[in-house]
């Protein structure tokens, strides 16, 4: 399982408040067996109403890996194909001033950092990369900080998930694979599992 305590790459900065799993990726992309695809679907609503104005389809936003949100992002249903999809467009943190409980734990289960930080912070690192898309941004789990440009600022996130990153053990499907022998041995040993 690997560790990860740092998430350094370009931005992509989405406004807006409130913006939910139906948003990000629409329910009638539900049907898929695999997640594979769903990248390309991804705001799929939003992008089509822009018509090429939404920064996902913006050339200078192309191969960010790191998404600037606002408040509440990820609400609604739990759907965890939204931060599936996400991710499969290139995302592989985010940054943002609050996140839906659920959606923040889906992407801790998909390897997906998501840090806050107040909404003046999170609106001058949109700025920026209004600015300047190719500025570059680290989201440091370490030092709790985001670095933006020749700027820096407080971040943060639960410790227990922050530990759970740094120490590689953020994947919970991964440990049980990883711990099958003793998980079976435990097993053998209750007494409600004996027929």
């Amino acid at each position: 399982m690997s560790k990860i305590s740092h998430m350094v790459g370009r931005g992509i900065p989405l406004v807006g408040n409130d913006i939910d799993t139906d948003r990000i990726i629409p329910a009638r992309f539900l049907k898929c067996v695999t997640f594979d695809g769903l990248g390309k679907q991804v705001f799929a609503d939003d992008r089509s109403t822009l018509s090429g104005a939404h920064p996902f389809d913006q050339d200078q936003y192309q191969g960010a890996s790191v998404l600037v949100v606002n408040r509440n992002f990820g609400c609604g249903s739990s759907r965890e194909h939204a931060p599936q999809a996400i991710a499969r467009w290139g995302i592989r943190g985010i940054l943002g001033e609050s996140f839906a409980e659920i959606f923040f734990g889906n992407c801790v289960a998909i390897g997906v950092p998501c840090v806050t930080a107040s909404a003046e912070v999170v609106t001058q690192v949109q700025q920026v990369l209004t600015a300047n898309p190719q500025a570059a941004v680290t989201l440091d789990l370490e030092n709790l900080r985001v670095h933006y440009g020749d700027q820096s600022a407080a971040v943060e996130m639960p410790e227990g998930v922050r530990q759970a990153f740094l120490a590689g053990t953020w994947d919970a499907c991964g440990q049980l694979v990883a711990n099958a022998d003793q998980i079976n041995a435990t097993a053998q040993r209750l007494a409600y599992l004996a027929w």
